[in-house]
């Protein structure tokens, strides 16, 4: 599966003076992205785990590599 690059805080959440953001905020905006990622992954995972052998093969995953990656964490990249 193709990822996009990490954002990090403090390159999405500045001051319009370019001033980098408090760090309470720069701690919140990390919480909301993690948590973002970890929705999406299970998310993911679950419709993984429910495509048919057919919808599997029309996208090049084997059966294991489908059962493997549902099972992951979704807190585990």
């Amino acid at each position: 599966m193709s990822q996009q690059p990490a954002l990090h805080a403090a390159q999405i959440i500045t001051y319009d003076l370019g001033q980098p953001a408090p760090v309470v905020a720069r701690w919140a905006l990390m919480f909301a992205v993690t948590v973002t990622k970890w929705d999406c992954r299970h998310r993911t995972r679950k419709a993984l785990a429910k495509l048919t052998p057919e919808q599997l093969h029309d996208i090049g995953i084997a059966r294991d590599a489908a059962y493997t990656e549902a099972a992951r964490p979704f807190w585990r990249d």
